[in-house]
């Protein structure tokens, strides 16, 4: 069973417990009205969503390797979507099934159950901390804010979960009237936030106290892309493939609390690590300048772009624009394994075509064939669009025999896999990355 299996088996096993205690609490405690109880429940579903939550950011090595930072994050932001809205509807159905139970109107309903029950006023403020959270990652918000100020906000969400949990503790029917409720309850919470500890915090800790990494070389590639060398002890021990990427931090003034995900562009080989990186902005321009001997702290490997996924002897690579960076890494690994290897390489022009040459020259090694398609994105070849079916069918004519890697910005790789489905490409053999969370 593979993890995502896992993961829709433990959420539905979770709801059905999670349902069973509401029906025990219910029972036992004094009798509500069905906006009450519909209430309870809701909150019930909101705190294991938010759980699940927890869970899809830990970046627990297990689960990421197998599904992919990007496929997580975004799991983990349409999750964020059902907590806000389980949790309005907590928050409305509890105050009108107790507005009508004690004959009051709304809004005194309101102040009486913030300002006069037992911790329902810590429950308001971790609501407010959810709405603010919600509110800065709607796709416009985060478009405006720098990504430091949006992360910071986006912490306050794990105070809203302990403040959540204290309400809960104390008001809960679960926690109140159920033993077996309360152990379930610590145990989840227990678990979600002892799984982000260690791996947001204590693996990353170990080790980069271990691997001690520093800037080796910063090598100019073109007028705006410079690959950085990463030299550190006992490299061979960090469990980095090709394909993968590490959030870095470059330990230089004004710059050692920005956190950077890049990709690998080259295979790890034990010595040294390699990203390349194009100056597309303030976030990144200041690396070509970054000296040798600079501290650098790592947090990953991450991404499921990796030779794990495939399943057959025969490969196709397809990279657009920076998204070679992975590719490259991949190359080289498919490279040494002496397989069946086509590559697509997708660029404006052929100054934009970071790293070809050392995809000419590693396609040469191992008799891969290598075609660089140059244009804008409306570019039309022979047989049609550049990336779409008959071209594409034209460049490979045995791509439905191939694992498919696809690696670019978010719409040439939509394209492209509705190219792939329209040649008839089994989903299981098309593999993607998301440039865009990458980068």
């Amino acid at each position: 069973m593979n993890a995502r299996w896992w993961l829709t088996a433990l959420l539905g096993l979770n709801a059905a417990w999670v349902t069973d205690l509401f029906v025990l609490g219910h029972e036992l405690s004094a009798p509500a009205g069905p906006l009450t109880a519909l209430g309870r429940l809701t909150g019930l579903y909101g705190a294991l969503a938010l759980v699940l939550q927890l869970v899809l950011i830990s970046r627990l090595p297990w689960l990421e390797s197998r599904l992919g930072l990007d496929r997580l994050t975004l799991w983990h932001r349409w999750t964020g979507f059902w907590v806000l809205w389980l949790v309005v509807a907590h928050v409305v159905f509890i105050t009108l099934g107790y507005a009508s139970q004690d004959g009051s109107p709304v809004l005194a309903e309101v102040g009486t159950l913030v300002f006069h029950t037992d911790d329902v006023l810590i429950a308001t403020i971790a609501f407010v901390l959810l709405l603010a959270v919600a509110a800065t990652s709607a796709r416009v918000a985060r478009r405006r804010l720098r990504y430091e100020s949006w992360h910071l906000v986006h912490l306050l969400a794990y105070l809203a979960v302990v403040l959540g949990f204290l309400h809960q503790v104390t008001v809960g029917q679960d926690f109140t009237g159920s033993p077996i409720g309360r152990v379930y309850w610590w145990s989840l919470y227990g678990l979600a936030l002892g799984l982000i500890a260690v791996s947001r915090i204590g693996l990353p800790l170990v080790r980069n106290l271990r691997h001690r990494l520093r800037v080796e070389s910063v090598i100019r590639e073109s007028p705006d892309v410079v690959s950085v060398v990463i030299t550190g002890r006992a490299l061979d021990a960090l469990p980095a493939r090709a394909g993968q990427f590490f959030l870095w931090r470059f330990l230089t003034p004004g710059h050692w609390h920005e956190a950077h995900p890049y990709s690998l562009s080259a295979m790890p080989d034990g010595r040294s690590l390699r990203i390349t990186v194009k100056a597309l902005g303030d976030g990144s321009a200041w690396l070509q300048t970054v000296p040798p001997g600079t501290r650098v702290l790592a947090e990953g490997p991450y991404g499921a772009f990796t030779a794990r996924r495939r399943t057959r002897r025969r490969v196709l690579l397809i990279a657009g624009g920076v998204g070679v960076t992975p590719v490259r890494a991949l190359l080289e690994e498919f490279a040494r394994e002496h397989d069946d290897i086509a590559l697509i390489y997708r660029a404006n022009t052929a100054e934009n075509a970071v790293l070809a040459d050392e995809l000419r020259r590693l396609a040469s090694l191992c008799g891969a064939r290598m075609f660089l398609v140059l244009g804008p994105s409306t570019a039309v070849g022979r047989f049609g669009p550049v990336l779409g079916a008959r071209h594409l069918h034209a460049m490979v004519p045995d791509v439905r025999e191939r694992d498919v890697y696809v690696c670019g910005p978010p719409g040439m790789t939509d394209a492209v896999r509705r190219t792939l489905a329209e040649l008839g490409v089994p989903a299981g053999q098309c593999h993607t990355e998301r440039f865009a969370f990458a980068a």
